[in-house]
């Protein structure tokens, strides 16, 4: 699996989306119960490989109905955040 990431303001965001009902011993993945989101914020890595993160699940009222809405909202979702933070870094703490 490729981990994609985007650059936004000197933070790094990786969207993550996942199953909305994970697999069961009685069946496997199934698309048609939708997708949930999160995305990981994180700063870039630093000389020494530490970087502080975190992740946030995104709320909707219902699943996304594809993989590529969850991902593009978890993307909306961080980019809002870092926006609206006076100070972006300040969210990592």
């Amino acid at each position: 699996m490729t981990v994609e990431n985007r650059l936004y303001r000197g933070l790094e965001i990786y969207p993550l989306v996942f199953s909305h009902r994970p697999p069961g011993a009685s069946h496997g993945h199934n698309q048609d119960d939708g997708f949930d989101a999160a995305v990981r914020i994180q700063e870039p890595s630093a000389a020494m490989g530490i970087s502080r993160s975190r992740v946030f699940r995104i709320s909707p009222n219902a699943p996304f109905q594809s993989a590529g809405d969850a991902r593009r909202a978890s993307i909306a979702y961080a980019e809002n955040m870092i926006d609206s933070c006076p100070q972006a870094r300040t969210f990592l703490d």
